[in-house]
């Protein structure tokens, strides 16, 4: 495979020789925040504040661009979210376990998403993880050339940080979005289709 990856947010995505090149256009990652509908009603205003907003591709982001989710007070989810879930449970439950909650192989998602970045988790997912010792052995393997990950990188942020912030319950989620026709451009161009 060869080209050029379409990497969401603030990171540019190269495949030079063969290796994906991840590279930061230099934004700084911060927490999601819960959708109002999920929020507490002590955040007041300042919630409301820094709920994410829709860009121009129908994605919802934080202020500094970086991927997030929207649950509607009757629990209609983002098409983004949704295409996250599915995708999950497509590429990557098999190791971390349904909804992210972990396995004896691998360690849950929703309790790394907590601390780690969007920067750390797309660093994670392209290049892999190893990290080898006595008392424990953690091989991730490189997505960084599966298509059938790095199209979705961005929905599958989102959908587990929704599940880390606790806004979103294990499940398939009941109600979604339309999908928008820029996500349909976003798969073609990705997968290298007219």
């Amino acid at each position: 495979m060869s080209g050029r990856y379409r990497c969401h947010g603030y990171l540019s995505c190269l495949l030079v020789a063969g290796a994906l090149v991840v590279v930061s256009l230099g934004a700084r990652p911060v927490e999601a925040q819960p959708s109002p509908a999920t929020a507490s009603p002590d955040a007041g205003t300042a919630a409301a504040a820094k709920e994410p907003t829709k860009n121009e591709d129908g994605r919802y982001v934080t202020e500094d661009g970086t991927p997030s989710y929207k649950i509607d007070a009757d629990g209609t989810l983002d098409w983004y979210t949704f295409s996250g879930y599915r995708r999950y449970h497509a590429e990557c439950h098999t190791c971390h376990g349904p909804e992210g909650e972990g396995s004896t192989y691998a360690p849950g998602l929703v309790k790394s998403l907590k601390t780690m970045s969007h920067e750390d988790f797309t660093q994670v997912v392209v290049n892999g993880k190893k990290s080898v010792n006595a008392a424990q052995q953690q091989v991730m393997p490189a997505f960084g050339e599966n298509a059938n990950v790095m199209c979705y990188l961005d929905d599958i942020y989102a959908y587990l940080k929704a599940r880390s912030d606790g806004v979103l319950a294990r499940g398939r989620p009941a109600k979604r979005e339309d999908k928008p026709e820029a996500a349909t451009k976003s798969e073609n161009t990705c997968f290298g289709r007219s």
